[in-house]
């Protein structure tokens, strides 16, 4: 019988022996959500950043129906350049590993993923939610229910600005998931710092943001994600006038297309893309960079100690 249980790359399996603390990245941003060659340089970028920040970076994905935690190098430059790489949401796993497909996986399959692994921390982007006109298409993204029930701690930029946000923050508060701002209480609109929406909490330091973590483990209460909304400062934002603008029209021609589904999202991105001349590609990767140092602070702020791991401190 064909052993398909996650398999570790080197470094996550060293990491886990010595108790560092370890960062889950998705694999979608490579495959689906950044052109190439952009890709696999900010791939690596992303990597790096984790580990400027103290942690170790453990991108998650799928080569030849094996689910590995850690991919490497050599492993995200075959999914950032082949052209035969599904996008694997938590549904699509068994299936594609029985089937021994290539895969990336999104948000939701990542943070499943990472919690069955003992991560709790995973950077990304920006979340999927409840897409507009759901009301009739019943278009939600997966990530919803999945972080519902899965105990990780998601630093974001907000859900992508191409979504429903009211609605999707409507549909986080049902499911009982938890969103805190990060040094704000607004929501940030992902290529824009703010989504025009309220939050009822904050958190300051990657400190607090461990410290939340740790209460909802101890009080036993919640299995639900903790979402950290991190806003890219103003200045580092796409102008909004030009966002407002670009998606006006990127939705006109999504209907005009007929585009649905999965697809969604690659296209409108796309669209920014080309729209804003790269301008949202620049902004897309610092809001992963970003995210990746902030996810990186808060897993090594929620590391045991040295002394508690039984290695001693320096002398």
């Amino acid at each position: 019988m064909t052993d398909f249980a996650l398999q570790f790359g080197a470094h996550v399996q060293r990491a886990r022996r010595e108790g560092r603390p370890v960062v889950a990245l998705e694999s979608t941003l490579v495959s689906h959500g950044l052109p190439r060659p952009d890709n696999l340089r900010v791939a690596r970028e992303i990597e790096q950043t984790v580990r400027d920040h103290g942690a170790v970076p453990a991108t998650i994905g799928m080569i030849g129906g094996r689910l590995i935690v850690g991919l490497d190098d050599a492993q995200i430059e075959h999914l950032a350049g082949a052209d035969d790489v599904a996008k694997l949401s938590v549904r699509d796993l068994a299936v594609a590993a029985a089937t021994g497909a290539n895969g990336a996986t999104t948000v939701a399959a990542t943070s499943a993923v990472a919690a069955a692994a003992g991560i709790d921390v995973f950077a990304t982007g920006g979340l999927g939610g409840v897409h507009r006109e759901a009301a009739q298409t019943f278009d939600e993204s997966a990530d919803l229910t999945t972080l519902a029930r899965t105990p990780i701690t998601v630093v974001c930029a907000g859900v992508k600005s191409l979504l429903d946000v009211g609605a999707t923050l409507e549909r986080m508060e049902t499911l009982g998931v938890t969103v805190a701002g990060y040094r704000t209480r607004r929501f940030p609109g992902f290529f824009v710092t703010d989504g025009g929406f309220d939050l009822d909490w904050s958190l300051d330091s990657a400190q607090q943001v461990a410290d939340a973590a740790a209460a909802r483990t101890h009080q036993g209460v919640s299995r639900a994600a903790l979402i950290v909304a991190n806003p890219l400062p103003p200045d580092e934002q796409l102008d909004p006038a030009l966002h407002d603008q670009t998606l006006r029209t990127g939705l006109a021609e999504l209907a005009e297309r007929g585009v649905s589904g999965k697809d969604v999202t690659p296209f409108l991105l796309a669209h920014f893309h080309s729209r804003t001349e790269g301008r949202s590609l620049a902004v897309n990767v610092r809001i992963i960079l970003r995210n990746a140092a902030l996810a990186a602070q808060i897993a090594v702020a929620a590391a045991p100690a040295p002394a508690a791991l039984g290695f001693g401190l320096p002398g």
